[in-house]
């Protein structure tokens, strides 16, 4: 059976190409009865008939939250042909933060003290001045800022890349942020000052990378290469909030963020439609990114799985509304429904099996001189002309790293030496 993947992608060009290698990497393979083989094709935006049939089985889409057009495709997509996604479409509006932090906090996580504020400059329509004059009541901005807490971050309820955050230390300072957001929509959310880890969880399918991040540095440093950088137990949460948020929610390629601070984790953002895959800011991590994403594709296709459009809120619910459940225990019955949807102990044993040569085989190209192309290619369409020598050198020492780290895991003890005939 020969699927084929689509991709739905922007301008970037390195992580398209090294998914498309990799995948095609995997080759012919058997699962539980049956013989499979990946294809991949970059989608092409034109106009479509609602009542024509994809070719694709798979879609991995990198604008659909940002351009109406390939998100409208791929409702019809999902809707129409059982075409499986990697996020769901329709819940895009909940990518947009705000249902984010209200499914989170009922579930009992803890999200920073977060108020939502009219518009400083709503956008026009002619209805709206007589309706707000009748509706709308006046309303003390200093007085909210007071009960959220000094210092506190303005963010658009509908955010990202960090587009228009801005930090209050005071009420001046927060009258003038709400005067500069114009026509956006705010949150108010309490900052989580002396953090000690600012923790980046990518999460893929069912496998969840948690990363230290550091967002004030420039873009190439910012994900930082430390190895278990938090107790077990906060890993453990901070990997569980991952994946509760995605499997609630339907999301299977999405990043999420927590601040540790004393021993407590505070997640303060966690709905991405298009997380960052990149290999100028993932750099080490790429490797794993981009065959996780092609063994997460392998699974659910190989495996049947079937695009979900709702969402189930109840079971959720029902653990996070038990009054007689410590935190800890409505943590480790997330995980378990989390688990379940990822099909966690198949996806295991898939990756043991029918895909067991793909990480040597990622190994192998991300240690060749092709995958060097792409990476000098990179560095020349991210960085000014006079940095390109220092970042070449910068990511091959990351990207050497990485390979010497992945075969350390393979073989933590050194192997004696063959005897010699």
């Amino acid at each position: 059976m020969r699927h084929l993947v689509g991709l739905i992608l922007g301008t970037e060009e390195d992580w398209p190409v090294a998914f498309e290698q990799v995948a095609a990497r995997v080759g012919s393979f058997e699962w539980r009865g049956s013989t499979h083989e990946l294809a991949v094709e970059r989608v092409l935006n034109e106009p479509f008939d609602l009542r024509y049939r994809p070719r694709y089985a798979l879609v991995v889409d990198r604008v659909g939250w940002w351009y109406l057009l390939p998100r409208e495709w791929l409702k019809k997509v999902a809707l129409m042909d059982d075409v499986y996604l990697l996020n769901n479409p329709f819940t895009f509006q909940a990518m947009e933060k705000h249902s984010a932090y209200c499914a989170m906090m009922r579930l009992g996580l803890n999200v920073p003290d977060t108020w939502l504020i009219p518009h400083k400059e709503p956008p026009w329509n002619e209805r709206f001045p007589s309706t707000a004059a009748r509706y709308n009541l006046a309303f003390d901005l200093e007085e909210i800022g007071g009960r959220v807490g000094y210092p506190l971050y303005l963010k658009p309820f509908d955010g990202g890349q960090w587009r228009g955050v801005s930090r209050a230390g005071g009420p001046e300072e927060l009258r003038r942020g709400y005067d500069e957001s114009g026509e956006q929509l705010m949150h108010l959310q309490a900052a989580v000052d002396g953090f000690d880890v600012f923790a980046r969880s990518l999460t893929i399918g069912a496998e969840t990378k948690v990363m230290w991040f550091e967002p004030h540095r420039p873009l190439h440093d910012r994900y930082q290469v430390r190895h278990d950088f938090l107790p077990p137990e906060l890993g453990f949460e901070v990997e569980t909030i991952s994946k509760l948020v995605n499997a609630f929610f339907r999301w299977e390629f999405n990043s999420c963020e927590s601040l540790v601070r004393g021993g407590e984790v505070f997640p303060i953002d966690y709905a991405n439609a298009s997380p960052d895959v990149a290999l100028p800011s993932l750099h080490y991590y790429f490797p794993w990114a981009i065959t996780a994403l092609v063994r997460w594709c392998a699974f659910c296709l190989a495996n049947g799985r079937r695009m979900r459009i709702d969402v189930d809120a109840r079971p959720w619910f029902e653990i996070g509304d038990r009054d007689d459940s410590s935190y800890d225990e409505k943590l480790h019955g997330y995980r378990g429904l989390a688990d379940e949807y990822f099909e966690a102990d198949a996806y295991a044993e898939f990756c043991a099996g029918p895909l067991r040569h793909l990480d040597d085989a990622a190994h192998e190209w991300f240690s060749s001189v092709e995958f060097d192309r792409v990476l000098v290619d990179t560095v020349r369409a991210t960085f000014p002309a006079r940095e390109h020598e220092q970042f070449v050198a910068h990511y091959r020492g990351l990207l050497a790293a990485w390979a010497a780290d992945a075969v350390r895991a393979q073989w933590p003890e050194p192997r004696s030496a063959e005897p010699r005939p």
